[in-house]
């Protein structure tokens, strides 16, 4: 009976553990880790002192810059740790057995693959750290992944497993394609995939940093880096693996049929989003007003629109609404928006005389524009009192306009409170006309005392 790699492994742990070279090879394992471990932390300590001084400086760095570069950080320990025990293994093989550094050098590469793999994914899924039970559930399969790979090579199993794989056949219409070629091409696919996000997700870092481009301009080249990258990757992916892209010109065909029946509206919102970014009628920041709808836009997407209303709702709103309907933009070219409160005062009161004192209560509040000043104007003559309108600007809408009417209306309650002018409330006299004869006999009637009562 031939003798399998998992004997021949074990039987070379016990010969290795009969002579003293297992003691170097523990020697060697030992101080590669520890040499690696004190590279790490010193230039973990020296990025720090770079990033206090950056800090007491004009230029600070960020927490998200600082958590990044420290969770890279920890990739190097085993990526240093596996490099020196490849060279000590070079060395010692020269003069005696090293079956045990065999086993540590793919041990600390899976260790560095796992942990490269957790930074690439966080990148891409959780940049702003917030981690999802999804996030951490794939994370778990990758680490399973990377180890059953791993033991599959130590063990020397992996030639088998694949010989076994290759002859499991699937027929493809008229082909015939093993499940080794599947999940080669499965893992082809989601490997490239992975790294076109992540140089993605760095290229749309480093183009927001970029203060000299419009918004607007930002997110396009974002967006248009995103699809290029992903794009590129299928492509080579698939070449990869041996896939004829020329069968894509069916899949092409295939997918203008399901636009032109069901995914135009697909379709157009995604154009729509690229026209709203090139066109720079909106960008993030504004406050718009569109239907229904009204916030601050805090997102653009290629499908839909992000608004954020004063309530705190978040509200989605397909792109192509933005294009076909009209939209109220109050920072498109001038943020200064003009609002009016109204006031009704009795007809007693001097008109000349209020009108600055309620002007004047208006400029006090700190959000109003002292540029354009506040206006008073006579509306109309109520039916209660004289109808008066105050009104104001400001210059940022984004923050919401309640609160600084709410201000505005206290400092015009107190002013009136002060110079004692009297706000009218509606008063209404009930007149009956055509009462009865009885009614008024009976009010016209003397009231009977007690003693007629009796009588």
């Amino acid at each position: 009976m031939n003798d399998t790699p998992l004997l021949n492994l074990i039987t070379d742990f016990v010969d290795d553990f009969r002579q003293p070279a297992i003691l170097w090879q523990v020697l060697a394992i030992a101080s590669c880790l520890a040499l690696s471990w004190v590279l790490v932390r010193q230039l973990r300590v020296f990025l720090n002192q770079r990033a206090e001084s950056a800090a007491s400086t004009s230029a600070p760095v960020s927490a998200e810059a600082l958590r990044r570069t420290h969770s890279f950080i920890r990739i190097l320990t085993p990526v240093l740790a596996a490099l020196l025990l490849g060279v000590t293994q070079h060395v010692l093989s020269r003069f005696q057995t090293v079956h045990l550094l065999s086993i540590a050098i793919p041990l600390c590469t899976s260790m560095a693959l796992v942990r490269f793999g957790f930074y690439v994914l966080r990148r891409i899924f959780a940049r702003h750290g917030e981690i999802s039970p999804t996030m951490l559930l794939l994370e778990k399969v990758f680490t399973i992944v990377v180890w059953l790979g791993m033991a599959l090579y130590i063990t020397g199993l992996w030639p088998d497993l694949h010989a076994f794989l290759e002859g499991i056949v699937v027929p493809l219409g008229r082909n015939k394609v093993s499940v080794a070629a599947i999940l080669q091409a499965a893992i082809s696919v989601a490997v490239l995939m992975v790294l076109a996000m992540w140089a993605a997700t760095a290229l749309d870092d480093r183009l927001m940093k970029m203060q000299g481009l419009h918004s607007s301009l930002r997110v396009v080249m974002s967006r248009m880096g995103r699809a290029v990258l992903i794009l590129v990757s299928v492509l080579v992916s698939l070449s990869l693996v041996g896939i004829d892209l020329t069968v894509l010109s069916v899949f092409g065909g295939a997918f203008g049929v399901a636009l032109g029946f069901g995914l135009q509206k697909i379709a157009a919102n995604f154009v729509s989003g690229f026209i709203i970014l090139l066109d720079r009628s909106l960008t993030i920041g504004d406050v718009i007003t569109v239907g229904q709808f009204n916030g601050k836009v805090t997102q653009i997407n290629t499908r839909y629109t992000v608004l954020l209303g004063g309530d705190g709702v978040e509200s989605i709103v397909p792109n192509e609404m933005l294009i076909s309907g009209g939209v109220q933009n109050m920072s498109l070219s001038n943020s200064m928006v003009w609002l009016a409160t109204t006031v009704s005062v009795g007809y007693d009161t001097d008109i000349d005389t209020i009108f600055p004192l309620l002007e004047a209560a208006a400029a006090s509040v700190p959000r109003v524009s002292q540029t354009k000043p506040p206006s008073a104007t006579l509306v109309r003559f109520g039916a209660d009192g004289l109808d008066l309108q105050i009104g104001f600007w400001i210059a940022d809408p984004e923050n919401g306009t309640g609160g600084v009417k709410s201000n505005v209306n206290r400092a015009i309650w107190r002013t009136l409170q002060e110079h004692k002018v009297s706000v009218p409330f509606p008063q209404r006299e009930l007149r009956i006309i055509g009462m009865p004869a009885v009614a008024l006999a009976e009010a016209a009637a003397p009231a009977a005392g007690p003693d007629d009562q009796q009588a």
